[in-house]
């Protein structure tokens, strides 16, 4: 079914991954129009470090807090499939998968933090050696809380998220398009993604973007928006998968036509 029939969409994910969201808005009938708000550089690790993380008695638990950290950070475990392993939520989970790792704990009901600590397994981890695979930056409440619970954690950065620099063209034909009211919906999976694309955007993008539905994961980063200083109202999905993404897109623009809506102010 094309429920989103003439519906534009300005997708800010990292070149790598805006493809399948693309596609998948595609086959619904969306117009997407890709312009990636940051870039993911992957980081170097020291050679000792990765000696020591593939030693059979290095650490209890690994956790990865992103896709992104298992595509940059999964190489670091070498041949070994015998480590307890934790995924933040199901896309670095199936990250994990086609790895070929073996993921023991995923949050239930939740992709984040917050969800990841509230499991049964990471309540008691006195003497426990806690590895973190992650983006340089970010939240610190997993390493804060995991040490607080009693683990040695020791925390690895693998890639680095920047904001990106668009193709001047790139931006003009954006402004066109917003300009002809060819785009309704704009994605931002992230605060820092929202934050980078205002930042790259030239004054008249600026100013269409709080006329924009923000398509967004329901929770901290819907919540938070307005911190940025951005006006428009929401679309908000269950998750930042894909996915999830246009299943609330579909539902949105089912209840422009009558039906249900997911927008909140």
């Amino acid at each position: 079914m094309r429920r989103l029939a003439g519906v534009g969409v300005l997708v800010t994910r990292p070149q790598a991954q805006s493809a399948q969201l693309c596609r998948l808005l595609e086959e619904r009938g969306a117009v997407a129009f890709a312009l990636p708000a940051i870039t993911i550089d992957a980081l170097a690790v020291p050679p000792e470090l990765g000696r020591r993380i593939g030693a059979p008695d290095a650490f209890d638990l690994v956790v990865f807090t992103s896709a992104n950290a298992v595509r940059h950070g999964a190489g670091l475990l070498g041949p070994r499939r015998d480590l307890a392993i934790a995924a933040i939520g199901p896309a670095t989970r199936r990250a994990l998968d086609l790895a070929g790792h073996r993921v023991a704990i995923t949050p239930r009901g939740g992709f984040d933090s917050e969800h990841l600590l509230a499991e049964p397994a990471l309540q008691d981890l006195g003497g426990q050696r806690v590895l973190l695979v992650k983006g340089v930056g970010g939240r610190d409440l997993l390493a804060r809380e995991l040490a607080a619970r009693g683990a040695r954690v020791e925390t690895v950065e693998v890639y680095r998220r920047a904001p990106a620099s668009p193709d001047p063209a790139r931006l003009r034909e954006l402004e066109a398009r917003l300009g002809a009211g060819a785009l309704q919906v704009v994605t931002a999976t992230s605060l820092e993604v929202a934050a980078a694309l205002l930042t790259m955007s030239t004054p008249p993008v600026r100013a269409a973007l709080d006329r924009l539905h923000w398509l967004v994961p329901a929770g901290r980063v819907a919540n938070a928006l307005a911190s940025l200083g951005i006006a428009g109202p929401r679309i908000e999905a269950t998750s930042p998968q894909d996915p999830a993404l246009v299943d609330a897109l579909s539902r949105w623009a089912t209840g422009r036509s009558g039906g249900y809506s997911n927008d909140s102010k």
